[in-house]
């Protein structure tokens, strides 16, 4: 029973770091992302590149909403552990 406990945590665990781990990487193209459109807003180049990026920031962000949610429900599984 004890090991079927640890295994179960343990288990938990690594998700848990692979999330954050996904996290860390989609908050860095997003900061990627928003750092070109800027600079292509600032070069006067508003056009399919710019809006293409505009749209993937807002699909990275509902990505980052995702992996937050998820983060949130492994780390209540540990609880409950």
């Amino acid at each position: 029973m004890y090991c079927q406990i640890m295994s179960k945590l343990d288990e938990v665990k690594e998700i848990l770091n692979t999330l954050r781990v996904a996290m860390s990487l989609t908050f860095g193209m997003l900061i990627i992302v928003v750092g070109g459109i800027i600079k292509r807003f600032d070069e006067n180049h508003v056009d399919s590149i710019f809006w293409l990026g505009a749209f993937f920031t807002v699909f990275l962000l509902a990505v980052i909403f995702l992996l937050v949610i998820k983060i949130s429900q492994r780390t209540k599984e540990i609880k409950e552990l």
